[in-house]
């Protein structure tokens, strides 16, 4: 689904996922999102990714 694309393919995580654990374990860096949810703790590839995402979600 285009609306919902796949950001963390190590653990097949969709955008709205990680959107969601951002918020409710209220994460301001990439190494919080992995501790709390695992992405970005596999194999980084997601990385960037996830930082404009907190980006966005902490500005």
């Amino acid at each position: 689904m285009a609306d919902d694309p796949v950001i963390c393919t190590c653990l097949d995580m969709c955008k709205s996922e990680i959107l969601e654990g951002i918020r409710t374990h209220k994460c301001k860096t990439v190494e919080e999102v992995g501790d709390a949810i695992e992405a970005g703790a596999v194999c980084g590839s997601c990385v960037d990714d996830i930082q404009e995402m907190l980006d966005e979600e902490n500005a």
